[in-house]
């Protein structure tokens, strides 16, 4: 599921901030952004994030800045030589131009240079407990997120489940007239040969409308599509991670419909089919979702 939420935080030394981001995966994924020196924190901070999300990729970065920092300043001492040493040759060239001043030489770009003294190593492993209780802040503000999508979710995955039910329902009621259509179109067939050939012995026609039937049996397709029905819906209610489980009943519900496509002979059969696997297609996009 997808979600988002951040968190910040602050001590003496510095201010930070943690962003929280998941989107669908069929597994666990973590991505970290960690500022330079916090390395230390990536294996724990990745466990935790494992924790709070069982399926999905998951993005976490952190930003940090210096609380009142002064940055320092100072000569860069190639570029200074470089220019002083030019002077001369100008002097030369524009020999009524004013001599070079140190305020101006100083203003020219590069010459003096800020540098960030950056937190000590002593100041960031004292920030790791109060950045770690803020990351678990993030992360449950991020569950919660992504709690308010699955409740929405499940509605919509009640409603595909039911037509699922519905329709297998359908196709039991189409499969249980199929042994009559199929003798009566076997004995069509039949009177159209009797033209032409011998009668054939009724033996011989019984014969061939049971193998025909037991050809286009369902029965056994149509069972197993309302035990899985059945299963997802002890799935939706039980409290745990359901979302591998669905992905494998999704793949037992397309093999279920596409036996069932393969076997019909009837044209409604068929088309109760198709359905199915139009939703079932549907509903197995909405399952990605789920953890």
């Amino acid at each position: 599921m997808t979600g988002f939420a951040s968190a910040e935080g602050h001590n003496d030394d510095a201010s930070w901030g943690w962003e929280a981001r998941s989107v669908n995966g069929k597994g666990t994924d973590v991505r970290l952004r960690l500022p330079g020196g916090f390395e230390a924190l990536e294996q724990p901070v990745r466990e935790r994030a494992k924790k709070a999300v069982r399926r999905g990729n998951v993005s976490l970065s952190l930003t940090l800045s210096r609380t009142g920092s002064t940055d320092s300043v100072r000569l860069n001492d190639d570029v200074f030589n470089a220019v002083t040493d030019l002077l001369p040759e100008l002097a030369a060239r524009v020999p009524d131009a004013a001599p070079a001043s140190l305020d101006g030489l100083l203003a020219l770009r590069g010459v003096l240079e800020s540098v960030d003294e950056g937190l000590s190593e002593e100041q960031m492993e004292q920030m790791h407990p109060a950045l770690m209780a803020d990351l678990e802040v993030a992360l449950l503000a991020l569950g919660d997120m992504r709690a308010e999508e699955g409740a929405r979710l499940t509605v919509v995955l009640e409603e595909q489940i039911n037509s699922i039910g519905a329709l297998t329902n359908e196709a039991l009621s189409l499969a249980a007239m199929q042994p009559d259509a199929i003798a009566k179109r076997l004995k069509e067939q039949v009177d159209a040969l009797l033209k032409d050939i011998p009668a054939l012995p009724t033996e011989r026609l019984a014969q061939e409308a049971a193998l025909l039937m037991t050809k286009a049996d369902v029965s056994e397709e149509l069972d197993r599509l309302a035990a899985h029905v059945s299963a997802v819906r002890d799935l939706m209610v039980a409290d745990a991670a359901i979302g591998r489980k669905l992905d494998f009943l999704c793949q037992e519900f397309n093999r279920e419909a596409n036996t069932l496509c393969s076997k019909s002979t009837d044209v409604e059969l068929t088309r109760v089919g198709l359905e199915l696997k139009v939703v079932i297609e549907q509903f197995r996009e909405q399952v990605q979702n789920i953890e």
